[in-house]
Order: structure tokens, then C-alpha cells, then sequence
């Protein structure tokens, strides 16, 4: 009888308990998510003037496009030059964050110029334009 016994505890303690290392793996998933930084785009492609001071975009910053045909575009639907100050102020409220403007190379200037002068209104701390660099 004793070695009966013997042999039901010994199966016993060959399970392994996996549900910690589950739970575990749940919680490392939640923080990598969570600490992510995802970059928000524009919604449409534009084609950016090529520059040799060209360097890497904020993470933390406001895309703005703006397309050939005069579109003001702001996470992916158009806001024309007079939203730009809301979504800036809006998005502003916390802290000063830069705008960077990816406006196509057959964009009018003028048009820019507005966009620029809607976002300095609407309390952003730096106004940027995209640019590519030589050879991309």
C-alpha cells in the first residue's frame, strides 16, 4: 500500500501550472501596447519636395497634408484651411506640440502660407514642412 501512495504523489507533483505564466504573458502584452507610440498619418499620399536638410519627423506632432488640388486634409477627411485652427487648439490643449505640413511639391504657396498662419493661431509651438531627402 505504501508504495501505491508513493507513486500517486509523484504524478502529482509532475503537473506544472502554467496559468501564472499566462497571466504573465497577458500582462507584458498590455504594456507594450500601452507604451507604444503610433504615429498618426495623413490619410492621403502626397508628393513631398526633395530637400538636403531633410531629417526624421516628431513622433509627437501634428500631420497636416495638403494636396495639389488645394485640400487640407487632417487624419484622413478633409478640414479645409479654416479647421486647421481647431484641430490645432484641440489638439494643443495639454501641451504645445509641433505641426509638420506635408504639402505636395505642386501645392500653391499661398495656400500654405495660410494653413501655417491657421496653425501659429491655433497655439502651435513649431511649424514644420516635410520634405524627402536626395535620392528616395
Amino acid at each position: 500500500m505504501q508504495s501505491r501512495r508513493y507513486l500517486e504523489e509523484e504524478d502529482e507533483r509532475s503537473e506544472i501550472n502554467i496559468s501564472p505564466l499566462i497571466d504573465m504573458v497577458f500582462i507584458l502584452l498590455i504594456f507594450f501596447i500601452v507604451t507604444t507610440v503610433f504615429v498618426e498619418e495623413t490619410g492621403i499620399d502626397v508628393e513631398k519636395p526633395v530637400a538636403n536638410t531633410a531629417r526624421q519627423l516628431e513622433k509627437k506632432s501634428i500631420l497636416i497634408a495638403l494636396s495639389a488640388s488645394g485640400q487640407v486634409i487632417y487624419g484622413g477627411r478633409e478640414i479645409g484651411v479654416q479647421g486647421v485652427r481647431a484641430v490645432v487648439t484641440r489638439l494643443c490643449e495639454k501641451q504645445a506640440l509641433p505641426v509638420i505640413l506635408q504639402a505636395d511639391k505642386s501645392a500653391h504657396a499661398d495656400l500654405i502660407v495660410a494653413v501655417m498662419d491657421e496653425a501659429k493661431s491655433g497655439g502651435a509651438s513649431l511649424i514644420s514642412l516635410s520634405t524627402e531627402p536626395p535620392g528616395s
